[in-house]
């Protein structure tokens, strides 16, 4: 017989993390453990605020459809009782894990992928002063890719090219967190190719984003708030280029596995995203890292302390789970 545990954890983070939309110097997430015949399964989400999600709300979430998930609930009918969002993206981990502890059938086999590589990840710069991001930038130069935070009410062009000064070398990606408007996006987006960045993130708020097609595009413009699973992807056509796939957003790996498959078929590029979570959370993003442009999954990079067993990550490139961690 199967059994769930859902916990609340907190994470502090190293130093404070800050965006457009306010600072957090802790993660908060919510894990599902589903144990069965001497197996047992993990999965972590992050509740956002941002899609109206509470620490509270996601682990009550979960703890509704306990009995369906004792009763062996699969992966499967998980997509139609569950919306996407954190809730479902922690329990269909956890039964991802719990099948490849089962089946003795790592997840990545599962999911079609028959090499599971290293992966390169950015690292995030959060928002703050020029002066204070530079020396950010300056301290991480060594790192190939930076996701750089904007969206501040005044001063991001200084801070644009603050950070490029800092980091002459490393490839650039910009993330203003939907806090740029149509008044002085193209400005924003012609610093950022006069610099050299290599994309823009979600510039404009997820409900007044279909102005893009009216800008002037000299960089690629990639979704991450107007994009959730694969309901949301045809809107986005003509609008941008890349997608950001969060399990968080896309409610777990079922699903953004399907979403890749979609966006891949209407020609979007993909980045492989993710919240402040622990190791525990990075590795089911990892499977879909082979098929990505981009991967931001830094996570524990920015957290004081991690899980254990953790995720190894040397400098920049982040390795494969061991079992014992997930999949």
């Amino acid at each position: 017989m199967r059994k769930l545990t859902v916990s609340i954890d907190r994470f502090p983070i190293a130093g404070k993390f800050t965006i457009a939309r306010g600072s957090r110097t802790e993660a908060v997430v919510v894990m599902a453990t589903i144990a069965e015949d001497g197996a047992v399964g993990h999965g972590e989400c992050v509740p956002y605020t941002r899609y109206g999600e509470t620490v509270e709300g996601v682990a009550a979430a979960i703890e509704a459809i306990r009995p369906r998930i004792e009763a062996g609930l699969t992966r499967e009918a998980l997509q139609d009782l569950m919306p996407a969002g954190a809730a479902r993206n922690a329990v269909d981990c956890a039964l991802w894990d719990l099948d490849a502890k089962r089946s003795g059938i790592r997840a990545h086999l599962t999911a079609g992928l028959t090499r599971w590589p290293p992966a390169t990840t950015a690292y995030t710069i959060s928002l703050d002063t020029p002066e204070g991001m530079a020396e950010a930038a300056a301290k991480a130069a060594e790192r190939p890719i930076l996701k750089v935070k904007f969206g501040a009410p005044d001063g991001d062009i200084e801070r644009i090219r603050a950070v490029r000064r800092a980091a002459p070398q490393a490839t650039l990606i910009a993330d203003a967190n939907e806090g740029w408007t149509e008044e002085n996006i193209e400005a924003h987006l012609a610093a950022c190719a006069e610099e050299g960045y290599a994309l823009v993130e979600q510039p404009l708020p997820a409900q007044a984003d279909g102005s893009l097609s009216r800008v002037s595009r000299p960089i690629p413009i990639l979704a991450d708030e107007s994009v959730h699973d694969r309901a949301s992807l045809d809107r986005l056509i003509g609008l941008y280029e890349v997608i950001n796939i969060k399990l968080d957003k896309t409610g777990g790996l079922t699903e953004a596995l399907a979403l890749a498959d979609a966006a891949e078929a209407r020609g979007f590029g993909l980045m492989i995203g993710c919240m402040v979570g622990t190791s525990l959370a990075m590795a089911p993003a990892l499977v879909l890292a082979p098929r990505a442009r981009f991967v931001d999954l830094d996570g524990p990079l920015l957290l004081a302390r991690d899980r254990e067993p953790g995720l190894r990550y040397e400098g920049s490139i982040v390795y494969p789970p061991e079992p014992a961690l997930w999949g």
